[in-house]
């Protein structure tokens, strides 16, 4: 059944008055930290959120057919959601075309986690050897265009598309209507990943955070992929063990590669310096090997906002960030002076200064900047502005007050 939402006048006054809102969130690739995303939000908003999902695989297809499988399921059941909140690995037009009957009068949000206007493709990818690469961008774009309200994870991630889309349009013989990257514009905005950082103090060592002892362990927590650039990871290590500096290694993350040369010869280069190798099963295990780590380099040449990076920084690694991506926005611009390398000689300069003083390393901690993205703090910041696109929805105007 809908929720009730009953419009009361007092004074000239609008007072919208609901208990709960029914948020329906549409995730066709529902895996990893999409899955995380959307699990964590559901628990911690006050209003109801319920899932519908599919399997997280065929990334190309679920972009394609993803908005069928899903738009057949949401008719078939009796959700009646007040909002639809949808991602952007949606095709959100063709979902809104087959469900028209259901959705028409539902106002819809779109959450971009990535963009693929500005997703750095493999180049072995055959679509970009073929020139086929441009269509998951055109979805982002159409999806965007026929929602409600637009949501970014971070600015960089919302910039990038705006800046990429505007060179998308240009690029087709006519009717380019760039009049509609400004309307984009004007119902974006920023509004930053939620993670579930709580549970890490559960598996915090009674120990861990003192790191009185021992050598400095460096950490690799992201996915085994090309856009996270292992390649200068590992050289800025192999440099420094060259350099004779005690330092040890935890390799995490997943794996999505049979044979991931760079990380194979790694653990042959730095053999008994490897402590872990290779994804963590448990989430109890990979909470630990965080709270363990020291220091954490960061060379990705990927990322719209870097939540393996928040996870370790609330666990009390240091962080070494190039200045680019979404990791300026994460820290304060005070602190940048110590954190940000400006080139690969400069990791490789701070990494060996960080090991040296690893006493002062240790005692530096980024905790309090990381903690506001925890899901008490942000998934009341997603329920106000799912409200807000609600009560837009409903004709209220903003400057009218209402209770939910």
């Amino acid at each position: 059944m809908k929720s009730r939402r009953r419009p009361i006048r007092r004074n000239k006054i609008i007072y919208f008055v609901q208990e709960k809102l029914k948020i329906l969130i549409l995730e066709p690739y529902f895996t990893g930290s999409h899955a995380a995303w959307a699990e964590g939000y559901a628990r911690g908003s006050r209003h109801d959120v319920e899932i519908l999902g599919l399997n997280g695989r065929f990334w190309k297809w679920r972009m394609h057919g993803g908005a069928v499988s899903t738009a057949k399921r949401f008719l078939k059941n009796d959700l009646n959601p007040d909002i639809l909140l949808a991602t952007d690995m949606l095709d959100l037009t063709t979902f809104l075309a087959l469900t028209r009957k259901k959705s028409a009068s539902i106002p819809c949000a779109l959450y971009f986690h990535e963009n693929q206007l500005a997703y750095p493709w493999s180049p072995d990818d055959r679509d970009v050897i073929q020139q086929r690469d441009k269509h998951y961008g055109f979805i982002n774009y159409i999806s965007a265009l026929a929602s409600d309200a637009v949501f970014f994870n971070s600015r960089y991630n919302m910039d990038s598309f705006l800046t990429e889309l505007k060179g998308l349009l240009k690029s087709f013989p006519d009717y380019n209507e760039p009049e509609t990257v400004e309307s984009i514009m004007a119902k974006s905005s920023v509004l930053p990943l939620g993670l579930d950082l709580d549970r890490f103090d559960n598996h915090k060592n009674p120990k861990a955070g003192t790191h009185d002892k021992g050598p400095p362990l460096i950490l690799w927590n992201h996915r085994w992929e090309y856009d996270k650039n292992p390649e200068d990871f590992f050289r800025a290590l192999y440099i420094i063990a060259e350099r004779g500096l005690d330092f040890e290694v935890a390799v995490l993350g997943e794996n999505f590669r049979n044979e991931p040369e760079e990380f194979l010869t790694a653990k042959k280069k730095l053999g008994r310096r490897i402590k872990q190798f290779g994804f963590a099963d448990e989430f109890s295990t990979y909470a630990r090997w965080l709270w363990r780590a020291d220091i954490i380099p960061v060379t990705s040449n990927h990322d719209f906002f870097g939540a393996s990076l928040v996870e370790a920084l609330y666990c009390n690694c240091f962080p070494l960030l190039p200045m680019r991506l979404a990791y300026p926005e994460l820290i304060p611009e005070e602190t940048h002076e110590g954190h940000f390398y400006r080139d690969f000689d400069d990791l490789v300069n701070r990494l060996e200064a960080a090991i040296l003083n690893i006493g002062d390393t240790r005692k530096r901690s980024l905790r309090g900047v990381v903690s506001p993205f925890s899901w008490e703090k942000m998934a009341p910041r997603y329920d106000e502005e799912l409200e807000r696109v609600v009560e837009a929805g409903a004709g209220i105007k903003p400057e009218t007050k209402r209770t939910f």
